[in-house]
């Protein structure tokens, strides 16, 4: 996508940046829903609610699956017309699930749908960033990503609010609704691009050679441990507050909104922070989220100190995403959708990784412990890729920095 030269020294993100949130925000509010309308859906399906959460994994695999492969198969299309099929795709999908007579209809249609999320999120960063400038590309992604952290605070409510009104199906067609209006908002409001019509097979092999930065896989390696650490605990935070805590079961909404609102200003506050020091970020957010979750452990017995706590913890543990997702594209050179897809995808497999280890933990000596000890010891290592990187770019400064000074000056250059 051509952005014309005067938008770099822009101070205002464009309305691009802010359609797309809105569309992430559908995306992850159709993603966690199903755990708070979770007994509507059994009951009207007479299926167990173990069934029905599995609407929630098989949705994770399809993003997972669907990130990269999708952003391979429309590599040929121009990224608005990609964002218009995946929210396409997106609205049938969710049109389907309201019609469906079974759970195996269901577990389809959410596969699909996770497919198509996964391409949105992927190409909506890259045109996110390059719709913003080189100068707000960290904080326009990070916009991007909190309409996805937003989801958790307004939409998984408002979702539930909504089946209990409704019925469950209400849920899917009121997504399905909103996600046609986001089409129209992105049809009228995402500037057009122009596809990438080379045609030999070596361009898109050289495109691809990007991908073997090792920057970039260190950057994936951050994002897989960031979120499967963070989400290990939160999964089974419930039983912690309210078994260990003592916290009634009517406050574990309350201080989960908490929670979410933090990630919702972290991010935002991150990718402002991420312009002008990405690797500072990178590395501050695990350090400190490390020391929070080793915390809910030591102090899940104390009702306030574990709030205080979560909601700390809601706004740092995640609040990088937006900042990892802008270094993947930056690394991935002329690969960037490809490199924002492995991204999206790194994200959902650490979750799906890590929070079955984090579950298995329960059963361990620890008890509810366990999950926050996992989340512990798997954000730890986030700080290995992300120190990592920070020595590689200020090694990479130094040198450009030194050959910069080894060359002659200008005027000693120019005709006398």
């Amino acid at each position: 996508m051509s952005i014309p030269a005067e938008r770099a020294g822009r101070h205002r993100l464009p309305l691009a940046v802010y359609v797309l949130a809105v569309g992430t925000f559908l995306m992850l509010t159709t993603e966690f829903v199903v755990a708070g309308i979770l007994p509507d859906i059994a009951g009207g399906l007479g299926v167990s609610l173990a069934r029905v959460g599995s609407f929630i994994t098989v949705f994770a695999v399809g993003m997972i699956i669907g990130a990269p492969l999708m952003t391979v198969l429309t590599v040929r299309l121009s990224q608005r017309l990609t964002l218009l099929i995946a929210l396409g795709i997106f609205v049938l999908g969710h049109v389907w699930v309201a019609l469906a007579a079974d759970a195996g209809q269901i577990v389809a249609a959410r596969f699909v749908t996770g497919v198509a999320t996964g391409a949105f999120w992927a190409v909506a960063a890259v045109v996110a960033s390059r719709a913003a400038g080189p100068g707000l590309a960290s904080r326009a992604v990070g916009v991007v990503a909190a309409g996805g952290s937003l989801a958790t605070v307004l939409g998984v409510p408002l979702g539930a609010y909504i089946a209990h009104v409704t019925g469950w199906r209400g849920t899917f067609w009121t997504l399905a609704a909103a996600a046609a209006l986001v089409t129209v908002l992105v049809l009228r409001r995402v500037p057009r691009d122009q596809p990438d019509r080379g045609s030999a097979a070596g361009d898109i092999v050289a495109d691809l050679g990007d991908l073997l930065s090792p920057r970039l896989w260190l950057v994936l390696l951050a994002c897989a441990t960031t979120s499967g650490g963070v989400l290990a605990a939160y999964s089974y935070i419930a039983p912690v507050l309210t078994d260990r805590a003592g916290l009634s079961t009517a406050a574990v909404p309350l201080v989960l909104s908490v929670f979410g609102i933090g990630s919702f200003a972290g991010t935002l506050l991150a990718g402002r922070l991420g312009d002008r020091h990405p690797h500072a970020v990178t590395i501050v957010t695990p350090a400190v989220s490390t020391v929070l979750m080793a915390s809910i452990a030591l102090f899940s017995s104390s009702p306030w100190a574990l709030v205080a706590t979560v909601a700390l913890l809601g706004l740092v543990g995640l609040s990088a995403n937006g900042v990892l997702i802008h270094l993947a594209v930056r690394f991935s050179g002329r690969a960037a959708a490809l490199g924002s897809a492995l991204s999206v995808a790194a994200f959902n497999l650490g979750t799906a990784t890590v929070t079955p280890i984090a579950g298995a933990a329960l059963d361990t000596p620890l008890g509810l412990d366990g999950p926050a000890a996992v989340g512990t010891a798997v954000i730890a290592l986030t700080l290995i890729p992300t120190a990592a990187l920070g020595l590689i770019d200020r090694r990479r400064a130094r040198s450009e920095q030194a050959h910069a000074e080894a060359l002659p000056p200008a005027d000693a250059l120019s005709p006398r």
